[in-house]
C-alpha cells in the first residue's frame, strides 16, 4: 500500500504481539536459505529447527493413528514428549550462543526489532530465533522493509517481512502467536481477579 507521499506502509494484515526472543541476524544473498550454510553456521540450531518442523508435520498422522489405536497413539505422544524435552534442552543451550533475549514485535507477516547494524532496504537476512518461553527454534528468511536510526541509542530499528516462508514455518509462527496471546489474556484475567 502506498501513502500520498509515496512512502510504502508496512502490511497490517496480521495480529501483532510484543515478544521476547534470542535472535541472530545474518545478511544473505536472496530469499532462499541454503541448507549447507545453515548447517555450517550452527548444526545444532538446524537440528532444533528440523525437530519443530517434523513435530508440526506429524501432528495429522498422530490424530489419524489415535482414531484407530488409542494405546499406540498414547505411546507415540509419550515418545513425542521425550523428543520435546531433548529439543528444549538443546534450545536452552543454543540461547546462550545467540543474543540475550530481546523485545520484538512479531506477526506471521514480519517482525520489528532493534539491531546494532543498519541494513539496506529490500536486502535479505537470515534470522535464527528462539522464541520464549516455548523455546521454539526457527531459521527464517526475511526482507528488510524499514531501517531507521533510533534516537540516542546508536541502534537501528528494523522492520522485516516474512515473504518467503513455508506453510509449516508460518503455522509454527501462528501457533506461537496464539499461545502467547492466550497466555496474556489469562494473565490479564488473573490480575483483574486479584484484590488491590
Amino acid at each position: 500500500m502506498h501513502t500520498d507521499d509515496g512512502e510504502t506502509d508496512e502490511k497490517r494484515d496480521f495480529f501483532r504481539i510484543r515478544d521476547q526472543m534470542a535472535l541472530q541476524v545474518k545478511p544473505i544473498d536472496g530469499p532462499e536459505l541454503n541448507k549447507e550454510t545453515q548447517d555450517d553456521e550452527s548444526p545444532l540450531f538446524s537440528l532444533l529447527s528440523d525437530l519443530h518442523m517434523l513435530d508440526y508435520e506429524s501432528q495429522h498422522l498422530l490424530r489419524q493413528i489415535a482414531e484407530r489405536d488409542r494405546a499406540l497413539a498414547h505411546y507415540l505422544k509419550i515418545i513425542n514428549k521425550r523428543v520435546d524435552l531433548v529439543g528444549k534442552a538443546l534450545a536452552m543451550q543454543l540461547t546462550g550462543d545467540l543474543s540475550e533475549p530481546q523485545e520484538v514485535t512479531l506477526s506471521e507477516g514480519g517482525m520489528a526489532f532493534s539491531s546494532p547494524q543498519a541494513y539496506a532496504l529490500d536486502s535479505w537476512l537470515m534470522l535464527r530465533m528462539v522464541l520464549m518461553p516455548s523455546l521454539l527454534g526457527l531459521v527464517l528468511p526475511a526482507r528488510v522493509i524499514r531501517c531507521e536510526a533510533e534516537q540516542d541509542t546508536g541502534q537501528w530499528q528494523l522492520g522485516v517481512s516474512f515473504d518467503n516462508l513455508s506453510d509449516a514455518q508460518r503455522q509454527l509462527l501462528a501457533r506461537h502467536i496464539l499461545q502467547k496471546q492466550a497466555q496474556e489474556i489469562r494473565a490479564a484475567k488473573t490480575t483483574e481477579g486479584m484484590p488491590t
